[in-house]
């Protein structure tokens, strides 16, 4: 039971990596506040998902500093405290060459990935000072720290990359409050987002990993669980790369 009572916020987990980060969680006996933008999905999922921990959820949007705020209030006003996030809400964007891009493209994936963990850090870090400390886990990319020879991702690796600045700069602000702050840097992993339902393109994907496979969703979640766990606490300010090799391949 690595995460017994510890009360810990999920983003993006209606589904993927979100939703078997709860599953796990739980099974694990953390509280977890559950946070997308899908209601039926997280209710769905809320009632699904058994263990020794509980869990509620709050549907909203990221982009919103106000639900970054509520989901923060949530876990205090339901578990009395909060230990830890797991800010993984995410998308790719549209795929293309920067000359191409639309400007909502660019700003859509920026907003989504790289602004919403601001506002999230802004209401985590406080109400976890509460309690005497915490930790954060942002999900990055691969992309974001060697981009691994990928086309077209110009907007998803900047916000990523810059996903990787932001945890460094709060995990030294922060250091000294106990608070630790990490990023998990997955390869192709199968979900809903990465094509989960077309064998050939997720065979494609998976040849481009040297072990010649993708993770599963509960493979990046038992990551994210490490880093949110006390067996990581002289973890600070990592880019914890969880990609079967990508980042090396074209070293």
């Amino acid at each position: 039971m690595e995460l017994k009572n510890k009360s810990i916020i999920i983003t993006g987990a209606s589904s993927g990596i979100g939703a078997a980060a709860a599953a796990l969680f739980v099974a694990e006996g953390a509280n977890v506040v559950l946070g997308a933008r899908r209601g039926a999905e997280l209710d769905a999922l809320t009632k699904a998902i058994a263990g020794t921990g509980k869990a509620v959820y709050l549907a909203g949007d990221v982009k919103d500093e106000g639900y970054a705020d509520a989901l923060a209030d949530l876990a205090i006003n339901e578990f009395g405290r909060l230990d830890g996030a797991f800010n993984n809400a995410g998308i790719i964007g549209d795929m293309g060459p920067v000359p191409a891009m639309t400007m909502r493209n660019w700003n859509d994936v920026i907003a989504v990935n790289l602004t919403a963990a601001f506002l999230a850090a802004k209401s985590q870090i406080p109400a976890m000072s509460k309690n005497g400390g915490g930790s954060i886990v942002f999900t990055s990319s691969f992309v974001g720290f060697s981009n691994g020879g990928m086309p077209g991702m110009g907007a998803y690796a900047a916000s990523k990359a810059g996903l990787i600045g932001l945890m460094q700069s709060l995990a030294s602000d922060h250091a000294a409050d106990d608070i630790r702050v990490n990023a998990l840097l997955p390869g192709g992993t199968i979900t809903p987002a990465a094509g989960e339902g077309n064998p050939d393109a997720l065979a494609f994907i998976a040849s481009l990993h040297p072990m010649k496979r993708m993770a599963s969703a509960k493979e990046i979640a038992q990551a994210a669980q490490f880093l949110l766990s006390d067996r990581s606490s002289f973890m600070t300010g990592s880019p914890m790369i969880v990609d079967g090799g990508m980042s090396v391949r074209l070293t």
